[in-house]
């Protein structure tokens, strides 16, 4: 899953960065309020992570924008404010939850886990479709019950189809999701990807409707 984070602390942003992507997520990275709107309406992401005191726009400004265009997209604020009033107004206007600085990682990764398992109306962490059960708490995928070795990418591709399911996902937008650029390299890589899972999954379950993505069924 991709996720936005909009941090203007180079230090914090990279720390960021390097934690997500070793949980397994696709992270962008905004260091200002102008970037942050920018990337948001030229990609699809999972959850943003915002903070609110940026240069060019401010936090609660990208907030507005953002959801004026989707009601859906759960955010969650970053602050060195830790007044109740701000917290008040910054949920008011949107946001799905609300952490002051500093904060530990680990906390902030379980809420992001949190409003995803709720953003995709799972009661718990378990997505099942047919005979193929993916646990997105523990990230491990079970044919019939029985766990199937994946890699992070073969994973991610996975869980982001069933998420999806009964939706044709374009190729590059997989890759936008999955890797961290949309070379010939990363669609080289998907088609590789895409032939392993298969191999380790239910026969025909991942589908390809030529011309335009992949589906599974």
């Amino acid at each position: 899953m991709k996720l936005l984070i909009v941090e203007d602390e180079q230090a914090l942003q990279t720390a960021l960065y390097k934690g997500f992507s070793k949980h397994g997520y696709t992270v962008d990275s905004a260091f200002n309020g102008e970037e942050a709107l920018d990337l948001f309406f030229s990609n699809t992401y999972a959850l943003i992570v915002l903070d609110l005191n940026l240069p060019k726009l401010s936090g609660m400004e990208v907030l507005k924008e953002v959801r004026a265009d989707n009601k859906e997209i759960p955010i969650i604020i970053l602050s060195a404010r830790n007044e109740v009033k701000d917290k008040i107004i910054g949920l008011d206007e949107g946001a799905n939850d609300y952490l002051a600085k500093p904060f530990h990682f680990g906390e902030l990764e379980a809420r992001v886990r949190a409003l995803l398992r709720r953003n995709f109306k799972t009661s718990d962490s378990i997505i099942e479709f047919g005979t193929v059960k993916v646990d997105t708490a523990a990230k491990k995928v079970f044919v019939a019950d029985e766990e199937i070795n994946l890699n992070k990418k073969e994973y991610s591709i996975i869980e982001y189809l069933l998420l999806r399911k009964g939706k044709t996902i374009p190729a590059a937008e997989l890759i936008e999701h999955i890797w961290e650029s949309d070379s010939e390299d990363s669609f080289n890589s998907l088609k590789v990807r895409l032939s392993e899972l298969r191999k380790k999954l239910p026969e025909g379950f991942i589908k390809n409707a030529r011309g335009h993505g992949y589906y599974v069924e």
